[in-house]
């Protein structure tokens, strides 16, 4: 049925949405149409790349349509002709990265399965760190991203879980690795803003912490993170966490099937 209501009755989103939905789907829907005005001396394509690369290097923060512009030697206005704006060139970035990493037909056992999508993620924070900083409540739904999940589900399909449990399972499994890489990426950032590794950070600050603790008794503590600093020669060990924490959530799903 023909929406007969004018621009006004149907709110300012309407067109927004379904021209950000086109473009996410551009590759198969086909561009959309273009307002009047001189031809577009770049594609859509190309903004989104250039996007990608300023966030890479400067982070989210940095990013606006004018900086996007002027990589591309474009004007700033002219940036509107190719997407309705920040917000949903974001959205088009995400879904664009969601794109470079390989979905191969699963192989190996259910753990193997799980493994290969927490690490897929976690190995795509750390490329794109800028990712850790998108508002995901309401995310665009683009061909990569429903592809990606499609194959996630596919890992999972048939082992005895419920729909909703195949969408919980996921669910924690993408939190975890987003978890787990914002502590990795953090303790990167740390050492190169303050221009020392961790095991330096110790070396100066564990003389006074010797001090300011003298006479409190922590043996626990003190033991285990004796046995962490030796294990790691740093302050902690975000990549070993990741492993562990992954084994010990798959070992919950397993346990939950065998239930």
């Amino acid at each position: 049925m023909d929406d007969t209501r004018s621009p006004e009755e149907r709110g300012s989103a309407d067109p927004v949405v379904d021209r950000t939905l086109t473009l996410l789907w551009r590759r198969s829907a086909g561009a959309p149409r273009g307002s009047r005005g001189p031809r577009q001396r770049v594609s859509v394509d190309e903004v989104i790349a250039a996007a990608i690369a300023l966030a890479d290097s400067e982070g989210l923060s940095a990013l606006s349509m004018r900086k996007v512009a002027d990589k591309l030697g474009l004007g700033v206005m002219s940036m509107y002709t190719y997407v309705p704006g920040k917000a949903e060139l974001i959205g088009l970035m995400v879904d664009e990265v969601m794109g470079e990493a390989d979905q191969p037909a699963y192989s190996g056992t259910l753990r193997d399965r799980m493994t290969e999508i927490a690490r897929q993620l976690w190995d795509e924070f750390h490329r794109h760190p800028w990712l850790l900083h998108v508002q995901k409540a309401r995310p665009w739904i683009g061909p990569n991203g429903s592809a990606r999940y499609e194959w996630q589900l596919a890992a999972i399909e048939g082992v005895g879980l419920g729909d909703l449990e195949m969408d919980h399972t996921i669910a924690v499994l993408a939190g975890f690795a987003e978890s787990s890489a914002r502590s990795s990426i953090e303790a990167a950032g740390a050492r190169t803003e303050s221009g020392m590794t961790d095991q330096q950070w110790w070396e100066i600050n564990s003389p006074v912490l010797e001090r300011l603790m003298e006479g409190r008794d922590y043996p626990i503590s003190s033991r285990v993170g004796r046995a962490a600093g030796e294990a790691y020669n740093s302050m902690s060990d975000p990549a070993s966490s990741f492993e562990f924490g992954l084994a010990r959530i798959i070992d919950g799903i397993e346990a939950l099937l065998r239930r």
